[in-house]
């Protein structure tokens, strides 16, 4: 599978999880639904916007779908800044910090790779 549909389709996965189950989806984070009371909440909206981008990225074609990994690409760096800042203070478990900088750092570099070798075109 090329990685612009592997990375939209993990997306997908990622948001259904996120939605239907935001406390499973949380713990295979390393993020515990106990000590964030307001969790499900947020890894509801965390999953909208996955699919969201997920879904939009398959259904592009031509410039459009440049555009969406570029778009992925912004949010997947905002996610791994978001984790480092999280790391930083201490806010976050060193572990689920460290999983979630690898995976969003991961998806840019896998956008990157698509981007370069003209799979996102």
């Amino acid at each position: 599978m090329d990685p612009v549909k592997g990375l939209a389709f993990g997306r997908i996965a990622i948001g259904i999880g996120s939605i239907a189950a935001p406390a499973t989806t949380a713990r295979l984070f390393g993020i515990s639904p106990a000590a964030n009371p307001n969790l499900a909440y947020f890894a509801r909206m965390f999953g909208v916007r996955e699919i969201a981008l997920g879904s939009l990225t398959l259904l592009a074609k031509g410039p459009a779908l440049r555009t969406m990994v570029l778009a992925g690409m912004a949010v997947d760096g905002g996610d791994a800044a978001t984790g480092a800042i999280g790391l930083a203070r201490k806010e976050i478990p060193v572990l689920a910090g460290g999983m979630l900088v690898a995976v969003a750092l991961g998806a840019v570099g896998s956008g990157a790779a698509a981007i370069s070798s003209g799979q996102a075109e």
